[in-house]
């Protein structure tokens, strides 16, 4: 009997592990293969490797690319792909199937920002000296003035912190450690948090940002800035789009698309050029108007 994807996929998400893979990424590969599975279940097809082939696989696509963006559909494409690598890999298989397959083409559109007065709001929203207060406007500048990843903005510890030199080593996807730097009002916030969480009951933990039951973790991140956006009349905040502002400010500011890429932790300018969109068109804009050609006839 042939092996099901699943039973594989198992074996699959150990290897990614092995290779020092993030865990995000780890659950989106993993994601790939499971919704290829139920995909073959609900056309009455056994889900197993016999039946991983080159027109299930671009049926299932096709189905998957109505009404999703391709970007979503990317990322389905890419989890596969690596799945069925690592199974011709393991020789569980003959021949990569999707070998040769173009994946969708995910088109490049500018990112929501936050705006000025988006922003007053969430900082009007954090005033008073309750461990809350001061924990989640420093949470809250930190992502502005650094971008980070949610889950490398759980990963910071009383350790990596320096608020001396206004700075914090993070570690990123695949492990990879860079620096990033904070304003003064974001080291000034921070260190307003640092003295009340001394008092904190969990203030033993190497965790820098706590909660009332422990280490602060990615879902809770996001729900203390869905909250905090809730507040200020932002509907639907989330972390990452700090990380969007903080890209599409850092460019409109003239700095280099060198080192955003540096201090935003990519290493492909795939995504530098997805969360540059916003800054690009602003700039264009701007140009079009010193410009003014028509004016001048």
């Amino acid at each position: 009997m042939a092996a099901t994807l699943d039973d594989l996929g198992k074996s699959f998400a150990r290897a990614l592990r092995a290779e020092g893979r993030a865990p995000r990424t780890v659950t989106l590969y993993l994601m790939s293969v499971r919704m290829f599975g139920e995909w073959l279940t609900a056309q009455d097809i056994s889900p197993t490797v016999d039946n991983l082939t080159r027109a299930n696989i671009r049926d299932w696509l096709a189905d998957l690319a109505v009404g999703r963006e391709p970007s979503t559909v990317r990322t389905r494409y890419r989890g596969l792909f690596r799945y069925c690598g690592w199974l011709l890999t393991e020789e569980e298989i003959d021949k990569h199937p999707m070998q040769g397959m173009s994946p969708p083409i995910a088109q490049a559109k500018p990112v929501p920002v936050l705006t000025d007065d988006e922003l007053a709001a969430l900082m009007k929203s954090c005033r008073g000296n309750t461990f809350e207060n001061r924990r989640d406007e420093a949470i809250i500048r930190v992502l502005l003035d650094c971008g980070l990843r949610v889950s490398e903005l759980c990963g910071m510890t009383t350790e990596s912190v320096d608020l001396d030199n206004e700075m914090c080593i993070v570690r990123g996807k695949g492990s990879k450690v860079r620096t990033v730097y904070f304003s003064t009002r974001t080291t000034a916030a921070l260190d307003r948090y640092a003295r009340i969480r001394a008092k904190h009951r969990f203030a033993s933990l190497d965790a820098f940002w706590l909660t009332q039951r422990g280490a602060l973790s990615p879902d809770g991140a996001r729900d203390r800035i869905r909250d905090r956006g809730n507040r200020a009349g932002i509907e639907g905040l989330h972390p990452h789009r700090f990380r969007h502002t903080f890209a599409h400010d850092f460019l409109m500011a003239g700095g280099q698309e060198r080192d955003l890429k540096r201090l935003a932790g990519w290493t492909s300018d795939v995504m530098l050029e997805r969360y540059g969109a916003s800054a690009a068109d602003a700039r264009a804009k701007a140009a079009a108007r010193r410009l003014r050609r028509g004016d001048r006839v």
